[in-house]
């Protein structure tokens, strides 16, 4: 099926929304002007060399627990786009990790950290390979109009997956934090916006001038129009051992046909200690640990939101990974703050990048919701590889 080509104007939107008054003072710019860094009590400064000794520290003391990808783990399922651009509803599709594919009341179809290679690495013979099997390819997703992109770590940013939708999809606009958009000018990608923490920008999409062709799903009349907002996150960057936070990471709203929806990009929460294996960090002896701020900014000033898509694995060992990858009990409280009236999880289930058990993400999330005096079905959950669901 031959996608519908719309063309893409991306520009200043007409009303500007609440920013936090610190915004302006840009607190998250190195001072040096390379790169950028996370400005809050929450954040510990963790070079790559630390940890992975750390790492090794623990496979040495045998500490360390390689979570068993043997079959049955998350089921997969070829998705079902819609044919049309017909739908009052939005519609979510996860495609694995942290991609998914939405679409939105009103026609707008926009495509999360997309990573369809086998790998998640620089090379294709090295580094973690996927235990579940990709949904579909690209050549199966009939419409993707903007593309966004979180930071520019393997899992979540793909060379050959770039290059493979801007030959299928030549109209895409692709939206990234700042610092990333020489990565897709050296591919002569031009139709690509950067932006900082609370900038929004407005994409308008319009079939005129463009030549009908009979197999191509219906366009609705007249313009789609929408709200892409770049927003805080806590986590790092990089695509080699010399390039750590020199471009920005980041979450995003997108809001179009009368829906509004929160992607959480990789992010932490909060910064833990290392614990005994039993010890429960959201206990009252670790209450006084600093959180990220800006999940709460972003509730207060930018949402509601309809749906957030938020991370919810890759946090084993907590004492390692909780500065940049959020457990299930953050994602609830990120949850709370953000004001999301549902959610999705993700960043779980196709690669193994820490040591929890694969299917632990989902269990846990149940526990932290009714810890947290949420309901365990129907507000924040998960759904197989492939699987859509409609809010």
């Amino acid at each position: 099926m031959t996608s519908t080509v719309l063309n893409a104007v991306v520009s200043d939107p007409t009303s500007v929304s609440k920013t936090p008054s610190e915004a302006k003072d840009k607190r998250h710019h190195r001072q040096n002007g390379k790169g950028f860094m996370n400005p809050w009590p929450s954040w510990a400064e963790q070079s790559a060399p630390q940890i992975v000794s750390k790492i090794i520290w623990m496979r040495l003391t045998g500490k360390w627990k390689d979570p068993s990808v043997e079959p049955p783990t998350v089921p997969v399922h070829k998705p079902k786009f819609l044919p049309t651009r017909a739908t009052e509803k939005l519609r979510a599709t996860w495609l694995g990790h942290a991609c998914y594919l939405v679409e939105f009341p009103g026609g707008l179809r926009v495509l999360f950290d997309p990573v369809f290679t086998h790998r998640c690495s620089p090379f294709s013979f090295l580094g973690p390979a996927r235990f579940t099997e990709m949904p579909c390819q690209i050549d199966d997703i009939p419409m993707v109009d903007a593309v966004v992109i979180s930071h520019s770590h393997y899992d979540h940013l793909s060379h050959p997956t770039i290059v493979k939708l801007k030959q299928k999809f030549p109209n895409v606009h692709f939206f990234v934090p700042l610092g990333n958009k020489v990565w897709f000018d050296k591919l002569n990608i031009s139709n690509c916006t950067e932006m900082d923490w609370w900038d929004e920008k407005t994409i308008s999409l319009s079939s005129k001038g463009v030549p009908k062709t009979a197999d191509a799903p219906s366009t609705p009349d007249g313009d789609i129009t929408a709200t892409i907002g770049c927003l805080p996150c806590q986590h790092t960057s990089g695509r080699t051992p010399f390039d750590r936070s020199r471009t920005l990471w980041a979450s995003w709203s997108v809001s179009s046909g009368g829906k509004k929806l929160w992607f959480g990009g990789d992010t932490g929460y909060r910064t833990v200690p290392e614990l005994p294996p039993s010890e429960f960090d959201y206990g009252e002896k670790y209450s006084n640990l600093p959180h990220c701020p800006s999940f709460a900014d972003i509730g207060e000033l930018r949402g509601p939101f309809d749906l957030g898509l938020i991370p919810i694995g890759a946090y084993d060992p907590r004492w390692i990974m909780s500065p940049m990858h959020a457990n299930p009990y953050d994602s609830v409280n990120i949850f709370s703050d953000t004001k999301c009236e549902r959610a999705l999880g993700m960043h779980w289930g196709t690669w193994v990048l820490t040591s929890e058990e694969v299917l632990e993400p989902p269990r846990v999330l149940r526990q932290a919701l009714k810890w947290k005096g949420l309901p365990e079905e129907g507000v924040f959950g998960v759904v197989d590889i492939g699987e859509s669901k409609e809010f």
